[in-house]
């Protein structure tokens, strides 16, 4: 991934970078594209084949089981990679579920709770473990991952596009907070991301509202401008920006990686 189509960004060799369910989807195109740039890279995930393929491309990564969303698993994952590490830089709070689809008063608290969980609170814990760690290196970065549903009302899906509001006051907010530490906090916002999750969301949402898939998909596409999907790849790019020194002076930000949703 490196090479002269792709050129070492300014300031990311070397850097010491924890990701949050990092073996597959976003998570991984982050840290290989990172891993690639000469970042150490620290990750954790949910899914022992998708750990076990992370170990097989970034064979040098530090790649560990936890569950975002707890408590217990998150802090023995930084404190390992702490250690591994040697301290942390950055942190890229990408964890999150589709959650469920369906009315309000058919979705269970069960679900809400689910999705909120770990698109939310998973991203306070991982930074509540994660910031000291940066503080003592001086500063960096961190940068947390919302959508394009926090920014847009979507209708049945109410715990995912609240989870992903919330991305964005905890982003605002941590930055005034840090900023003073020498650590700049940003969210990206993916849109409609091509890959299986984004399949079975369009396929819920036809069920929903008794249309076919192909109809379904041509109704999300309408409604960006782009008229196209983004990729993983799309979203790397901008997180290694936005880690590189370029992204020096950028933080408190809301940035959409999405072709420009006009509305969900």
């Amino acid at each position: 991934m490196s090479g002269p189509s792709n050129p070492i960004l300014s300031g990311l060799k070397g850097q010491r970078v924890a990701i949050s369910a990092g073996a597959g989807g976003i998570g991984l195109a982050i840290a290989q594209l990172l891993y690639a740039q000469g970042c150490k890279i620290a990750l954790f995930d949910v899914s022992e084949s998708a750990l076990d393929d992370a170990r097989r491309v970034m064979p040098e990564a530090f790649v560990a089981k936890a569950d975002v969303s707890d408590d217990t698993e998150v802090e023995a994952f930084f404190s390992a990679a702490g250690d591994k590490l040697g301290g942390l830089d950055a942190l890229i709070n990408n964890a999150g579920i589709a959650g469920p689809t369906g009315s309000v008063e058919d979705i269970s608290p069960a679900d809400w709770r689910r999705c909120v969980e770990i698109g939310l609170t998973g991203q306070f814990l991982c930074t509540h473990y994660a910031v000291p760690k940066i503080k003592a290196a001086g500063g960096g970065s961190i940068v947390n991952m919302s959508s394009a549903a926090g920014r847009h009302g979507y209708a049945y899906r109410t715990p995912y596009s609240a989870a992903k509001f919330g991305v964005i006051g905890f982003t605002q907010s941590l930055a005034k907070e840090v900023g003073p530490h020498n650590i700049r906090v940003n969210a990206i916002l993916p849109g409609i991301v091509a890959g299986a999750r984004m399949e079975g969301v369009i396929r819920d949402r036809a069920a929903q509202v008794g249309v076919g898939y192909a109809e379904m998909e041509t109704r999300y596409l309408e409604r960006v401008s782009m008229r196209r999907m983004v990729t993983p790849e799309d979203v790397a790019a901008t997180v290694a920006f936005l880690l590189s020194s370029a992204g020096g002076n950028i933080s408190g930000q809301s940035i959409g990686v999405d072709g420009n949703v006009e509305t969900l």
